[in-house]
């Protein structure tokens, strides 16, 4: 394939550390017909991947907390370099893959109970093994964190509910949360051009 000359979309492809010669179909899509959409991304996730309340690293391990879930390779190796480069430890790199899982599982489960609103439902075990939780290596208010950004994407409102409420207690500020939904929202958007 040739190298895209839309020059926003070479910016990107470098930001993403991705050939010149990526194919992915919606990218190249937008990036043969000089799509402004494609400056809109790359302005978005310079913002997202700064910010006054999550930190370099934790902004790498969010990021790839939700590659996982999304099941987005691109992105999972992008974000798994960047936590490196963060100094992020093969284990926090891993409990974030964990997270991912444990965290579809649980989203299923309460929106089904949610949605179903049945008193019979809620008095029955969930029988989901969740110890990760209990003492994480990235820290209990992070893992919430990162918990809470896995249900936003997969749509749980119980869940970011209770998530939410849980990195309250924990000491979380609002805004530490809204940076990190700021950040998820824009790497949900990558994961439809990006693959």
């Amino acid at each position: 394939m040739e190298a895209i000359a839309n020059e926003t979309a070479q910016e990107l492809l470098s930001t993403l550390r991705l050939p010149e010669d990526y194919g992915y179909q919606p990218f190249i899509k937008l990036a043969e017909t000089e799509n402004r959409y494609l400056r809109d991304l790359k302005i978005n996730l310079q913002n997202a991947l700064k910010s006054d309340h999550l930190s370099a690293k934790e902004t790498a391990l969010l990021g790839y907390a939700i590659a996982v879930n999304n099941k987005n390779a691109t992105l999972q190796n992008f974000f798994n370099t960047l936590a490196m480069e963060q100094e992020a430890s093969e284990t926090e790199i891993a409990e974030m893959a964990a997270c991912a899982s444990l965290l579809a599982a649980n989203n299923v489960f309460y929106r089904f109970r949610h949605f179903m609103g049945k008193e019979s439902y809620e008095h029955m075990p969930a029988r989901i093994k969740m110890t990760i939780m209990m003492q994480p290596t990235v820290g209990k208010e992070f893992f919430e964190l990162v918990s809470l950004a896995v249900s936003a994407v997969n749509g749980c409102e119980k869940c970011v509910t209770a998530h939410e409420h849980s990195v309250l207690q924990l000491g979380a500020t609002e805004q530490r949360i809204f940076d990190t939904i700021r950040l998820t929202s824009v790497i949900a958007s990558f994961d439809r051009i990006f693959n």
